[in-house]
């Protein structure tokens, strides 16, 4: 099991990344990769999934990303890449600086505190 700090970074990659995901879900409605990627990161972090899942969860995401830059839709691409760092988090922990580096390009104001505050 992860250290708390681990856990922690996890939980917080995961809602930074949800706040996001209305970019990727408004025009693939019937896409749920990315939002199973942020259920994946959270279930790892209580103990509920193996990190080779959550990891499997992250890839299936940024498969979704890669969809999303063919049709030229830069939002949600980058909203799907958001949610595949933070399932990827649950195998390193560097993967969640990355979160927020997508959120910014995904959301319409990066500095809207509705995106950073818990």
């Amino acid at each position: 099991m992860a250290d708390i700090r681990h856990i922690r970074m996890a939980l917080w990659a995961c809602d930074v990344a949800e706040r996001v995901l209305v970019e990727f879900e408004r025009v693939f409605p019937d896409d749920e990769r990315p939002r199973k990627a942020i259920e994946a990161g959270r279930k790892w972090s209580s103990g509920e999934l193996t990190m080779i899942a959550a990891r499997k969860a992250a890839f299936a995401a940024h498969a979704a990303a890669r969809n999303a830059r063919t049709l030229f839709e830069p939002k949600a691409e980058a909203a799907a890449r958001s949610a595949g760092h933070a399932a990827a988090t649950a195998h390193v922990i560097t993967h969640a600086p990355h979160v927020c580096t997508y959120a910014m390009k995904a959301c319409a104001d990066p500095t809207s505190e509705k995106l950073w505050q818990n």
